[in-house]
């Protein structure tokens, strides 16, 4: 449900803001030049003007789809869902591109507000303008779209006969209290219900929603320190995945494990063999026994994989194999799917053709 949100609905009415406001502005203003000749009135959206709602809106819709995005992460982690079948090592939620978002277009949200509310009490008639209504109102619509999918989706959900668990139902109670929270500012904007005390309320409240999401997010998937001794062990997960891959592709092509790690570069002029990206030390390979077709890899890890994902890694080239791993040093004992590569006939040797005709 977010990832319909945010990667499908707020890109849509983005765009439909700008194009809305575009149209708007190049109608109002030959309207405006048609009247200036007769009348030479000031036109009624300035560019300056046009700029100031375009950017305000859409500042608000990417705050609003980060901080959606940043309270589902932290959702996710705090009540994650039983998925079967195999997944890819994803480590950490990500919470940096949100965090980010929140931290730089917050403020500028709030500034390009003030300027808006300083024009506002200069020429309040600027407040009517085709611009400014038309994208209020896309906000109303939008929120009151949102709201209506949210009901319907716990309706379907119950119907259906799903089970609606307690992640999903607080997904669900803060896409309604955020979408409700926009609808109920926008309609007491336009019913001129807003007075300055509560505008201030409003700001103050998203204030510390924004705050308090932020802070939130790091309790529950920790500080950036954190995140980065969890990107390390992402990576050392993968190489020790890279690793196993080309040990296997070794023993498809020579018939035996090798001996040493540096035998994989051996094999292969293009292959390097990664090592460790935090400490820059060798991965560890242990050849456990050729007629067992078994060996280990070993690696330390700054954190429990469990604490970081609470589930079962699966690698990409072998869905037998859990990579999942406790802190510190640690091996994962693999063996070679013989099976596999018992019927794969060996690659034939090329000799050089005889035929005098043929060009190299």
């Amino acid at each position: 449900m977010e990832y319909i949100i945010y990667l499908f609905l707020v890109p849509v009415v983005v765009l439909v803001i700008v194009v809305v406001g575009v149209v708007a502005l190049f109608t109002n203003r030959n309207s405006n030049i048609s009247s200036m000749e007769t009348n030479q009135a000031k036109p009624k959206i300035s560019a300056k003007d046009f700029c100031l709602n375009l950017g305000a809106f859409i500042a608000l819709y990417t705050l609003v789809a980060s901080l959606l995005d940043l309270l589902f992460t932290i959702i996710d982690k705090a009540y994650p869902q039983i998925i079967s079948g195999y997944n890819y090592y994803s480590g950490s939620s990500p919470i940096s591109w949100p965090v980010s978002i929140l931290i730089v277009f917050f403020p500028i949200f709030i500034l390009l507000m003030y300027f808006l509310e300083r024009e506002y009490k200069t020429d309040p008639d600027k407040q009517n303008n085709v611009v400014h209504r038309g994208l209020t109102y896309i906000t109303l619509f939008v929120s009151g779209l949102v709201i209506v999918g949210d009901l319907v989706t716990v309706v379907y959900y119950f119907i259906d006969g799903q089970e609606l668990t307690t992640g999903f139902l607080l997904k669900v109670l803060v896409l309604l209290v955020v979408a409700s929270s926009m609808f109920v500012y926008y309609i007491s904007y336009l019913r001129n219900k807003l007075t300055a005390k509560s505008r201030i309320f409003w700001r103050a409240l998203a204030g510390v929603i924004v705050i308090g999401s932020i802070i939130w997010a790091f309790a529950v998937l920790g500080s950036p320190r954190t995140q980065q001794l969890i990107k390390y062990d992402q990576q050392r997960v993968s190489d020790l995945q890279n690793i196993n891959y080309q040990v296997q592709n070794y023993y498809q092509t020579k018939g035996s494990l090798p001996g040493l790690i540096s035998d994989l570069s051996s094999s292969n002029n293009y292959y390097v063999v990664p090592v460790d990206p935090q400490t820059k030390a060798s991965y560890e390979y242990n050849l456990i026994g050729q007629s067992a077709k078994a060996y280990s890899l070993c690696a330390t890890f700054n954190k429990d994989s469990k604490a970081q994902n609470g589930g079962t890694i699966y690698t990409l080239y072998d869905s037998n194999s859990t990579w999942a791993h406790p802190a510190g040093h640690y091996c994962f004992t693999e063996t070679i799917p013989v099976s596999q590569y018992k019927n794969i006939p060996a690659m034939p040797e090329l000799t050089p053709t005889t035929n005098p005709n043929y060009k190299y």
